[in-house]
């Protein structure tokens, strides 16, 4: 109960920012109220008094009455459908704006473990129903119960008895919408887990429809999609199963307020303890009654949806961002003096955390070149991705200039630090965006002179729209030497003291690598720069190279020095360039 009683103060908290308008939309929805129960009331008058008594003039003004009360209704009834969508609009983007900062800050270990589908989904789909209930909710539920409420006072008027006997229907049917909630909850998450895992099998063959094409594999993924598609038919059937038992008995239970007010009331009619009028009255307010309780087992699917999408929702929400060194520095330029020692480090897996390097040492002195080399699966790409504080270390320490990276501000450490990859990411915009990411706040001059350090400037004045040409979705408008190089000017651009080049010129053609070779030489220029390559000649220059294996560092020193050691790094080396 107390977690229900969190969860529900966690929801309330969203309503904060828009409390009046979302006043106004109550406000509304109790007069609507007010305003139904009126019309059963002038109704017995009618025809009770202002008839039988032929007195016309009560009669066009209770009429008159009505219809003003109609048209103040319209215009309030507008007021909700508009106001109040936008109110859960607007709760709906408060919510998605905190998930997609909170998201920003999340480890890298999160989004190892999740399908991008997935997290799409909740950011669209779960907070989507969550937007619903946020409008539909607490105005519906309110104009019921002031509704309900309303009219069983009302009928308490004309006869306590006879109001008793129909009421005494209600518990039942709350009884029996305690009853299936349970089964309602877990059978509407389950329908949440399987659309993300269809959203990010949709979102896995759409981006790789180049590779299934080209593997001819389309058949493969076809039938991955197909069995992701029966099983959300299948969890589909099961919730509207559920649906189906619950909106059945629902509506006989509906059947049977009419069928109790039909007999109970002829009966009290017919032994003269109600009369005509209030027979009528009696009739319609049990009319006016059932609507809200036909919108509260309406709601009550919303309410299931819209509480399993907040509660994913603060799944994610409750997640730990990357913690911060309490009093972290902030450093606005380094020198980029970086040294490990003793490092051990491991992926976090639910089967318990693989070691991928284990007392690990090495020193980058501020403007030198380290290589990383050997054979896949030594760590070189995860020594890259602890200096930057991706991943939290399981022991020992990683400095630069002296400082544990774990006691510096993460912004300001990253900011130092320029990474060019083998797997370029480049955004959907612009290629003067994508370059500008590496300095939101530069010129257009010192775009263009980044690009044409980085060797692509020439190349981008031929295209029809120049710089303001679309790169495509992760650059599929453009060749991997372009992204490439794209990358490097973004490099350019952020002029980083410290430079991680990893496998940046592994996929490209020799010419095509001449040139990102010849760029990558400036830009290491004056820069600590780590290196992590498979290709040994594009790292002979280098000051240290380090052979890497999955026991650890095997070799290290310059070229010349590893050629003369006649160990793994020339055997690796002579493999390379036996067929040259």
């Amino acid at each position: 109960m107390e977690k229900k009683k969190g969860l529900l103060r966690r929801f309330v908290r969203y309503y904060k920012p828009h409390s009046k308008l979302f006043a106004l939309d109550m406000c509304c929805a109790f007069v609507i109220s007010v305003f139904n129960l009126a019309y059963p009331y002038l109704t017995k008058q009618i025809i009770n008094d202002y008839v039988p008594n032929r007195l016309l003039y009560l009669l066009l003004a209770g009429a008159g009455v009505l219809l003003a009360l109609y048209v103040i209704k319209a215009g309030l009834n507008y007021f909700l459908q508009y106001w109040g969508h936008v109110v859960g609009v607007r709760i709906q983007a408060d919510m998605r704006s905190e998930l997609f900062r909170h998201l920003q800050k999340l480890p890298f270990s999160y989004f190892d473990d999740n399908k991008t589908g997935v997290i799409m989904s909740r950011m669209t789909n779960d907070l989507f129903e969550i937007s619903e209930l946020a409008h539909h909710g607490p105005e519906d539920v309110f104009l019921s119960l002031i509704t309900i409420v309303g009219a069983f006072i009302l009928l308490s008027f004309i006869n306590v008895y006879l109001a008793l006997i129909v009421f005494a229907c209600i518990p039942l049917i709350v009884i029996f919408a305690l009853l299936i909630r349970r089964r309602m909850r877990n059978v509407y998450k389950r329908v949440r887990v399987v659309q993300g895992e269809i959203n990010a099998d949709i979102e896995s063959a759409i981006s790789g429809v180049r590779v299934s094409r080209a593997y001819t594999a389309s058949e493969h993924e076809r039938e991955k999609f197909e069995k992701g598609n029966r099983d959300f038919v299948s969890a589909k059937s099961k919730q509207y199963k559920v649906m189906g038992e619950f909106h059945s008995s629902m509506n006989f239970f509906m059947d049977f307020l009419y069928f109790a007010v039909l007999l109970a009331g002829g009966l009290f009619f017919y032994y003269g303890k109600i009369d005509t009028g209030e027979f009528f009255a009696f009739v319609l307010y049990i009319t006016t009654l059932i609507t809200p309780v036909r919108t509260l087992t309406t709601i009550y699917d919303q309410i299931q949806e819209g509480t399993t999408g907040f509660k994913r929702f603060c799944e994610i929400m409750d997640i730990p961002p990357e913690e911060e060194c309490e009093n972290a520095v902030k450093i606005e330029k380094l020198s980029g003096d970086i040294e490990f020692k003793n490092v051990t480090f491991g992926y976090k897996k639910e089967d318990g955390a693989a070691k991928v390097i284990e007392n690990f040492s090495m020193k980058i002195p501020a403007g030198k070149t380290i290589a990383l080399v050997g054979p896949s699966g030594g760590g070189k790409t995860t020594i890259c991705h602890l200096i930057p504080r991706f991943y939290e270390i399981d022991g020992g320490e990683i400095t630069v200039d002296g400082y544990d990276v774990r006691t510096l501000d993460r912004q300001s450490l990253r900011k130092n630090i320029g990474i060019v990859q083998q797997d370029v990411f480049l955004f959907n915009g612009t290629i003067r965006e994508n370059i500008a990411f590496g300095n939101f706040d530069a010129t257009e001059g010192e775009i263009i002179e980044a690009a044409k350090k980085a060797n692509i400037h020439d190349y981008i004045e031929k295209l029809p729209e120049g710089y303001d040409t679309t790169t495509g979705e992760r650059g599929v408008k453009l060749s991997g030497g372009q992204k490439q190089r794209i990358a490097i000017a973004r490099a350019f651009l952020k002029n980083p003291p410290i430079l991680i080049l990893d496998e940046a010129t592994s996929a490209l053609d020799n010419a095509t690598e001449m040139l990102i070779q010849e760029a990558l030489g400036k830009l290491s220029e004056g820069r600590t720069t780590l290196v992590v390559a498979h290709r040994l000649s594009t790292v002979k220059n280098a000051d240290e190279i380090i052979v890497i294996t999955s026991g650890g560092v095997e070799e290290r020193g310059t070229h010349e020095e590893l050629i003369k050691q006649n160990g793994l790094y020339k055997e690796l080396y002579e493999y390379q360039f036996k067929n040259l």
